[in-house]
């Protein structure tokens, strides 16, 4: 087939590289714009699709927006059988839907219809969600609203959202490829509305942690966050990002520590961080952590 594929994050890159190994002719990739980042924060940065992309010889796009007629009409002029979206990040105008022969197809990493939307996999952890997937979806002009061609699932349990991304991103990578194989043969179904959620972009203000939750919410927030934007809390006046924790045992104040081993109370039980991260540090595990600059017992977060 002849794919306008359109996608920007790490999340991407497996269906990029699954399409082509599969044969298919990937005739223009669509990616978000180098944006200032490196060590300094000036030097332009590629997404790491327009990287893979470059590697790959494919002719790289990343227009600021698809409105005008003319990027309209420049997309319609690449004759795609399909265009293939994984986490692009722009809001497609109908006439680019429509382009395609096969119009455009969606490698959503959720459920449809739960957790429609920019956060997808970190509200499912942070919801406590037991099971999560990727849904491959007939693009239309609502926000992830269209009928659904294919699903794969996995377990949730106790990864966090880095690691399940990075499942995802494969299963969904595979899924596409399996999908395009089918395509004339799937029969789309229709999402049920009433059952929608939504998973809104996550909100730097949300990363504090709150210590009144139970013990079971409190990890799945720190999971929920991890590694971006990273839970935290302060101790002392300074910052410390929980990347990993574990339920624990004991009990106390909330935001207390009540041993040596870094057991933190919670409004109900107790955890015990696994992964930390002072500002400006490196992230390490809770014993390098404490040899560091321990959080003694008695300590309390805030």
């Amino acid at each position: 087939m002849r794919i306008i594929f359109m996608g920007s994050p790490e999340f991407a890159v497996p269906t990029l590289q699954a399409l082509v190994d599969a044969a298919h002719e990937v005739v223009c990739v669509y990616t978000q714009p180098p944006r200032p980042g490196g060590r300094r924060g000036k030097e332009l940065t590629k997404t790491p699709v327009h990287q893979l992309a470059e590697r790959l010889g494919i002719e790289v796009r990343h227009p600021t927006s698809l409105k005008s007629a003319e990027e309209q009409e420049k997309f319609a002029a690449l004759d795609a059988d399909v265009g293939v979206v994984a986490a692009y990040g722009l809001i497609l105008p109908q006439a680019v839907l429509d382009a395609p022969k096969h119009g455009c197809l969606n490698v959503h990493a959720s459920l449809l219809p739960h957790w429609r939307g920019a956060a997808p996999i970190h509200r499912s952890i942070m919801a406590g969600d037991e099971v999560t997937g990727v849904t491959i979806m007939q693009m239309e002009a609502g926000l992830d609203t269209g009928p659904m061609l294919a699903t794969v699932r996995t377990p949730v349990e106790d990864k966090t959202t880095g690691e399940l991304t990075e499942e995802l991103a494969e299963l969904g990578a595979q899924l596409m490829v399996g999908t395009l194989i089918d395509l004339d043969a799937l029969h789309a179904v229709e999402q049920d509305d009433g059952a929608a959620t939504y998973a809104k972009k996550i909100d730097k203000a949300e990363a504090r942690i709150d210590w009144s939750r139970t013990a079971e919410e409190v990890v799945r927030h720190i999971h929920g966050l991890s590694p971006f934007p990273g839970a935290w809390s302060e101790v002392d006046g300074a910052r410390v990002k929980f990347l990993r924790a574990e339920v624990g045992e004991g009990s106390g104040e909330a935001g207390t520590v009540v041993d040596d081993d870094l057991t933190i109370a919670c409004g109900d039980g107790a955890i015990r961080p696994l992964r930390l991260q002072r500002a400006g540090k490196p992230a390490m595990d809770r014993a390098e952590f404490q040899r560091g600059n321990a959080i003694e017992k008695g300590a309390t977060l805030s």
